[in-house]
């Protein structure tokens, strides 16, 4: 059996064609090899090693930070499940990521790495050491970043489940049911922290646990920072909060009938053949709501629109001096946030939280969530202009899902790849971007 195993298949229609089966040799997955040598310059290992604690025997076959490489690079690549190991244990990209134990024995298999995310990642220190390490990983972007101001954006989003998850809830605005995440962004769109939340809570439920913390870390770095957010942040603990800190904010408030009064001037269709252009009116003005202490500027945009009988209207609660129209404009980069969670869970698979357990699914979370972040500093800092901009799910699909094939010479791996949209010029340029990054301290 063996023997007919090995054999090559020959073809009838053509003689001279044998196809033969060696998934040891070819990947599909050879841009990784690319993100690596980001993840080697930034000194993600090194992180990953004073973050995590590894609780078992010292004879453990697979180190930590190989275990981890294999859970966060199977995601920016696009597997969404740990079943996925199975092949890409053999896989030669997931092998030659890891550390060289793993280079000719292979990497690890499904029910290594369930009980390496599930148990080991689930303790209170190691699971602490995610959220760090995610964190300390931007920070080493942060160190290149000259600039003086911060711009930061929470969002909560949906994520759905079809089982009996602990703490999965229906939730009345999303209609479905599942966890309802909290996340906090940077101007550059890393992810800076999150938390994973029962599905019934509200929009800002545990705000003050992400969003304070961020603000003292950016605040000792000497940088001013300012905050943005929609209508389920209009809250006015989150006011005080942001101006005893001296925050800037612009966050968008329900409207109601007083605010109208303040606009009722701007309401009435302009007289006149109607433009086909939208008509948009601005305008600022001091409003005390009942539950406030204080009376606050609020930024009012009134927009008419050819064919609608009403107008829409928005307001913004703001502590900035901007003008009216760029209090708005600076609201509306707010949008970016949502595409960023949208990248999040169509490219890493942020939504796959399949587990029973609550905390499980909190670590398959934030390994979601690292993997993002290492895909997003690498589009930040590796990749050159004219696909800077690509999204995580073009730069998954155009240039991690690269065919190649290993040839292992006596001193040396060789990897083949097919030139797609990675070329040859491409790669080099990645390589010499990445190249001029600081070295690790150590």
């Amino acid at each position: 059996m063996g023997e007919i195993q090995n054999r090559p298949f020959q073809l009838s229609f053509n003689a001279s064609l044998r196809v033969e089966f060696q998934g040891s040799r070819v990947t599909s997955d050879g841009g990784l090899t690319l993100v690596r040598e980001l993840d080697e310059r930034l000194g993600f290992g090194e992180l990953a090693a004073e973050c995590l604690t590894d609780t078992r025997a010292k004879n453990a076959q697979l180190p930590i930070v190989d275990l981890l490489r294999q859970s966060v690079y199977s995601r920016l690549a696009g597997y969404e499940d740990v079943n996925d190991a199975e092949r890409l244990a053999q896989d030669l990209s997931f092998r030659l990521i890891g550390s060289e134990k793993i280079w000719d024995h292979g990497a690890a298999l499904p029910s290594r790495l369930q009980s390496f995310e599930a148990q080991m990642l689930a303790e209170d220190a190691n699971f602490a050491g995610l959220a760090g390490l995610s964190r300390a990983l931007i920070a080493k972007a942060e160190a290149l970043d000259s600039g003086y101001r911060t711009v930061l954006d929470m969002d909560s989003t949906e994520i759905p489940v079809y089982g009996a998850q602990e703490q999965s809830a229906y939730n009345g605005h999303f209609e479905s049911t599942g966890f309802h995440p909290l996340l906090l962004f940077n101007r550059g769109c890393d992810c800076l922290a999150a938390k994973l939340r029962p599905g019934n809570v509200h929009s800002a439920e545990g705000w003050d646990e992400l969003l304070l913390p961020e603000i003292e870390r950016q605040q000792k770095l000497g940088k001013e920072v300012a905050f943005r957010a929609d209508a389920a942040f209009g809250k006015p603990e989150i006011y005080e909060a942001l101006e005893s800190q001296d925050v800037k904010y612009a966050i968008r408030i329900p409207a109601n009938e007083n605010l109208e009064r303040n606009v009722v001037e701007l309401l009435p269709r302009p007289v006149g053949r109607p433009s086909h252009k939208p008509i948009v009116w601005y305008k600022g003005f001091l409003y005390r709501a009942a539950s406030w202490t204080t009376a606050r500027r609020v930024v009012a945009k009134v927009e008419h629109h050819a064919g609608e009988l009403f107008p829409r209207m928005g307001f913004i609660v703001t502590n900035t001096q901007l003008a009216t129209h760029k209090v708005v404009h600076f609201y509306n980069q707010r949008g970016k946030a949502e595409q960023w969670i949208k990248e999040g869970k169509q490219a890493v698979k942020m939504t796959r939280l399949s587990c029973h357990r609550f905390r499980s699914n909190e670590v398959r979370l934030w390994l979601s969530i690292l993997a993002y972040n290492l895909g997003n500093l690498w589009r930040r800092l590796a990749l050159p202009a004219g696909i800077s901009d690509w999204s995580l799910t073009s730069l998954q699909q155009r240039l991690v899902k690269t065919g190649g094939r290993l040839v292992k010479h006596a001193r040396y791996y060789w990897m083949m790849l097919a030139e797609g949209h990675l070329t040859r010029t491409r790669f080099s340029a990645m390589l010499r971007r990445t190249a001029l990054l600081p070295l690790p301290a150590n």
